[in-house]
């Protein structure tokens, strides 16, 4: 009777289904985390940097800010140059992005259904998944940007502003956090403190002097340390050159490509590494971002933050790439997909509301199946993309030759 009181208690733990969801992440992850063997797409580059920065003590990748880079070395100096050492950190830090998207939903006073129902959508989506499961900067700076992110909605601007220095630290695309944060702040209709300046300035100032500390912890030499100002100019340059004029990659394609046209990106064949949105959430964008906009101009506070955070990670690299040419690939969709789930966890929600408010109807069944079947479709699209299950799903399916 006693354990069956304390099972009582637990599944009526206000973190439950946060918990399993976790615990669920984590096991998946554990269980992949040495196939395959030898480091797969972009994982190459940064696991042969992390050797020159633990050997020699100078870095290949000089597009790159230290703080990812240095991460992926404190792995392999505590696991080994194996691929425990290259992915235990990716894996930790992906899993504390769900855990930080869960808190930033319920402090934007989401429902725990919605905040549930996102974050589920969030840890069973193809891209989430495997870029955790891989030693590249993406899920550093994310998980640095979701923390900014809670902390900004929860008035700590000091810090907020560090951890967008800090996202920014991991790679440049984390400072897209910045302009989130600020679209967020001018348009709210919540009472805005002027102490957010304070966010802005502490962003810039983390990033350019501690950039100035990680990259003497890469080269332990101060005289081969670069100014911040003129690494974040060489960076610039750097990443700038690649071009439609200069790259010839069979997976670069523009912003607007990726939600209009499916377009996968394989990592690795088998097991199936593929940089893909989940067919779910892919399908799901435009009328989402709709949604969204009708909630936000109606009053939701997360309708607009979902907006924002969209707009900032998003919609932005779309006029980017028209003015400079640059090359961009769809998994850098990959900060945008939190501010999607965030809007399909409010609607599927609101669904669920109709179904049980007031009498059962024909429209009401309805609104339920679609409700379910969408659940189960998503989780079928992980199966069917993510490389959990030794077969190829996606030759079956027509998106991997």
């Amino acid at each position: 009777m006693e354990i069956k009181r304390k099972l009582y208690r637990f599944y009526k733990w206000q973190y439950f289904w946060l918990f399993l969801i976790v615990l669920a992440t984590l096991i998946m992850h554990f269980c992949i985390i040495t196939d395959p063997i030898g480091p797969l797409f972009d994982e190459i580059h940064y696991v042969n940097d992390a050797r020159s920065i633990t050997e020699n003590h100078t870095t290949m990748r000089l597009e790159h800010p230290p703080l990812g880079k240095l991460i992926i070395v404190g792995g392999m100096e505590l696991f080994g140059d194996n691929q425990w050492g290259w992915r235990v950190f990716p894996i930790l830090f992906g899993t504390a992005a769900i855990v930080l998207f869960y808190f930033l939903c319920r402090r934007l006073n989401m429902s725990p259904t919605a905040s549930n129902i996102a974050t589920f959508l969030l840890a069973f989506e193809n891209m989430t998944f495997v870029q955790s499961s891989v030693a590249m900067l993406d899920v550093f700076y994310l998980a640095f940007m979701m923390a900014a992110f809670l902390l900004y909605v929860c008035r700590k601007y000091i810090t907020s502003g560090i951890a967008i220095g800090l996202s920014g630290l991991a790679k440049l695309n984390g400072l897209l956090a910045l302009p989130a944060v600020g679209i967020h702040w001018i348009f709210s209709r919540q009472p805005r403190s002027w102490w957010f300046l304070l966010l802005i300035l502490f962003a810039i100032i983390s990033f350019l002097e501690l950039m100035i500390v990680f990259d003497f912890a890469i080269t332990r030499d101060f005289s081969a340390v670069s100014d911040p100002i003129h690494r974040l100019r060489e960076m610039q340059s750097l990443s700038g050159s690649l071009t439609f004029a200069t790259v010839d990659h069979p997976a670069a394609s523009h912003a607007w490509e990726w939600v209009i046209f499916y377009k996968p990106m394989a990592y690795w064949y088998m097991p199936h590494y593929t940089g893909a949105i989940s067919f779910t959430i892919w399908a799901m964008i435009i009328p989402t971002f709709i949604y969204m906009l009708i909630k936000a101009i109606k009053g939701s506070d997360a309708a607009l933050f979902g907006l924002a955070w969209f707009a900032s990670t998003y919609l932005i690299w779309i006029p980017a790439t028209l003015i400079t040419d640059r090359v961009t690939y769809v998994f850098y969709f990959y900060p945008s997909i939190g501010a999607v789930c965030l809007g399909l966890g409010m609607a599927l929600t609101q669904l669920l509301g109709y179904f049980r408010d007031g009498r059962i109807n024909w429209l009401r069944r309805t609104l339920l199946i679609f409700f379910i079947v969408f659940l189960a479709a998503h989780l079928i699209s992980f199966i069917i993309l993510s490389p959990l299950i030794p077969f190829d799903f996606g030759k079956l399916v027509g998106i991997t030759p």
